[in-house]
């Protein structure tokens, strides 16, 4: 919002806000402009604050072990018999990824359709040890 008021500010267009409780803000008066350019600061201040806070939560949260994001839906046992169904030439990609609760595309980002392990594959096997 501050830097659209700028931008219309080089324009030569002021802000008026013509609706609301308490005072008026008008750019175009040094009483509005002195207003406009708090109420801007506050803006800033806050959402500095809420980034530090959510950055020290982040911090707090991996200290404690936990890494947030979404749980996998392929774990070590779906990938083996991920790549067991796959292997069969007459599986259908459809069917096993159904069958495991995962989606076609989940299948395939670790398994390849003759059952050969993939990247992602070959490192979450890597991971487990």
């Amino acid at each position: 919002m501050v830097n659209t008021i700028e931008e219309l500010k080089t324009k030569g267009v002021g802000f008026k806000v013509l609706t609301g409780e308490g005072d008026q803000i008008d750019t175009t008066t040094a009483h509005g402009k002195m207003v406009f350019g708090v109420f801007a600061a506050l803006a800033e201040f806050e959402r500095e604050l809420i980034i530090e806070r959510t950055r020290a939560g982040l911090a707090s949260a991996r200290a404690r072990g936990r890494l947030g994001g979404r749980p996998r839906k392929m774990d070590i046992t779906t990938l083996r018999i991920a790549m067991s169904a796959m292997q069969d030439q007459k599986s259908v990609a459809m069917e096993v990824a159904k069958r495991l609760g995962i989606i076609t595309t989940t299948l395939y980002a670790y398994v390849n359709s003759d059952g050969s392990l993939k990247e992602q594959g070959t490192k979450l096997l890597r991971e487990a040890g």
